[in-house]
């Protein structure tokens, strides 16, 4: 970790109450083991340690890369699922649904005015969503979409957003956007901080980032056989010695480092230990250490989906929460603005 993050991370375990952390994710599928090594696994240990956490259901920015949100409903309550799996807990946490917090959207159109052209278009991860879209011209939702996340996080105030390397570039435009308001209007904001996790990317089983996309991602809810099914096909490369080495050997290294995580070990040890044995040891040392890891999350997941109605309780109460936050927040800032008539 860089010398920053480990003191954002001392100031986290002195004074955990003073941080207030938003985070989310589009329902566009199951979540998969680089969200969980990404940013879920710091969401529940910063629930934990006290921290106020709040975690938004993307619905809307389905739209961003998608004609339609297809089975929206079903996937919502499977996101919620894997949430409660991953150990976040929704009496300490606020989980809500994008659509049903019009005032935090409301925020989008003054946040729009502070941001030029150029600077959309240069944010890296927006590039590389449009690179992988389906669609064969981009919407304005996909092109302000870093805009868009900046009122997901600024409607509450959330101070901190853990986040893999990828989303740095989304972080700082809210930065931006709140340096800038608070400039123009008065300090109406905090200017969140990042806070990496413990693999910011993970690739996926054809040695590029692990997205749902891609159709290259072990998901959290999938079962062993699934699990196991995925990494027999997973890429690697001619060398039969297994090291790890994530510039030259990207697929080999993304299995290492998959298995690495699951066990708790250090890579280089992990293709140590398997070295001459090839490709179908590494690939059985991955399913094995994955399928173990993932069985006290599917176990819990299972028995959540058998309890009649707690997604939507869940639901409900998080909703409820997010909207009287953001109806303040709102009027907070009509009163800057001086648009409050």
């Amino acid at each position: 970790m860089t010398t920053q993050t480990l003191s954002l991370e001392d100031r986290i375990a002195a004074r955990p109450g003073d941080f207030r952390v938003l985070t989310g994710d589009r329902p566009t599928g199951p979540l998969h083991l680089g969200h969980y090594f990404g940013t879920l696994r710091n969401r529940a240990r910063l629930q934990h340690s006290g921290v106020d956490l709040v975690v938004v259901v993307a619905d809307y920015q389905v739209l961003t890369d998608r004609d339609v949100a297809e089975r929206l409903v079903p996937t919502v309550e499977g996101l919620i699922l894997d949430y409660l799996a991953a150990g976040l807990d929704p009496d300490r946490a606020t989980i809500f649904t994008h659509s049903a917090v019009p005032a935090l959207n409301q925020l989008v159109l003054p946040f729009l005015s502070l941001v030029s052209v150029p600077e959309l278009q240069r944010n890296p991860t927006v590039k590389d969503e449009i690179a992988h879209s389906r669609q064969s011209s981009v919407s304005g939702l996909m092109f302000t979409y870093p805009v868009h996340q900046a009122a997901d996080i600024l409607f509450c105030k959330g101070n901190l957003v853990p986040v893999g390397q990828d989303q740095l570039p989304h972080v700082e435009v809210t930065r931006t956007v709140a340096r800038r308001f608070n400039e123009r209007y008065g300090p109406v904001f905090p200017v969140p901080e990042a806070l990496l996790g413990a693999a910011p990317l993970l690739l996926g089983t054809d040695g590029t980032k692990m997205s749902k996309s891609r159709g290259n991602a072990i998901a959290l809810s999938a079962t062993a056989d699934e699990t196991a099914r995925l990494i027999r096909g997973a890429r690697t490369d001619a060398d039969r010695h297994i090291t790890f080495d994530p510039q030259t050997r990207p697929e080999v290294s993304g299995l290492v480092q998959l298995a690495a995580l699951c066990l708790d070990e250090d890579p280089h040890q992990v293709a140590a230990t398997i070295g001459a044995a090839g490709a179908a040891a590494l690939k059985r040392t991955v399913t094995e250490a994955v399928n173990e890891f993932l069985a006290p999350m599917r176990a819990r997941r299972a028995a959540y989906a058998q309890e009649p109605g707690l997604v939507r309780d869940v639901q409900r109460a998080g909703n409820a929460r997010a909207n009287a936050v953001a109806d303040q927040t709102l009027l907070e800032v009509r009163e800057a603005m001086g648009t409050r008539y």
